[in-house]
């Protein structure tokens, strides 16, 4: 931790990995999305290893969903994103993959959040657009969360470059985020090491801190 100005300014995962200024953010483990990666039933299992860690240490829980909006109010960039997305040419054959209460818009069931845990829809790709995460974590006091989920390069990248545009501290649980391209993934995780706003770590880490703020609050 350096300290200068009055601030105390974190530079490692330690200085940051508290309760009281993190967060745990698990991003879009939808029914709809984690069937589409390959390994998604993985990513599952180490997402829910990270999610049991950060209850157990008392930190704050948001989860995001990605909705799909009906056609007639999706607007240009969602239908454009969606002809691409499903290879179409025609909007008429744009079918809305997470439409509010579809199939496969919920969370996987191992991940169901807990009445104290937020869930936030959102219809961009940072997490931070058009949902009240910023609003909430500035209230809490929050300057810092830990991210897992999918899609790596297409969603939590995203995120991940807006959050440090508004001031916070990201860490990416690269061993817990799934995503489809493995030189897209590999160019995100390069990209947040070169601009140095972010922090990388693991699951086998994570859960370690976070199980130790379990300890030192003398939890069972």
């Amino acid at each position: 931790m350096e300290n200068a100005f009055g601030l105390k300014i974190p530079r490692g995962l330690e200085d940051v990995c508290r309760p009281e200024q993190m967060a745990l953010l698990v991003y879009d483990m939808q029914v709809g999305i984690v069937s589409q990666i390959p390994n998604g039933a993985q990513v599952v299992g180490r997402v829910v290893q990270v999610l049991r860690a950060a209850r157990e240490g008392g930190f704050r829980v948001f989860f995001t969903r990605h909705m799909s909006l009906p056609k007639e109010v999706a607007g240009i960039t969602q239908l454009r994103t969606a002809l691409a997305w499903q290879h179409v040419t025609r909007v008429e054959d744009i079918k809305p993959w997470f439409l509010r209460d579809s199939p496969g818009f919920g969370l996987v069931p191992e991940l169901a959040p807990l009445p104290s845990e937020a869930i936030l829809d959102k219809i961009t790709m940072s997490a931070f657009a058009g949902t009240p995460l910023d609003i909430a974590m500035r209230d809490c006091g929050l300057i810092s969360f830990a991210t897992a989920g999918i899609a790596l390069e297409v969603g939590i990248a995203p995120t991940v470059y807006h959050a440090t545009d508004l001031g916070y501290i990201p860490v990416v649980i690269a061993d817990a985020c799934g995503f489809r391209d493995q030189a897209e993934a590999d160019r995100a995780l390069a990209s947040f090491r070169f601009a140095g706003n972010s922090l990388e770590t693991d699951v086998q880490t994570i859960c370690r801190l976070f199980q130790s703020q379990a300890r030192s609050r003398g939890a069972p």
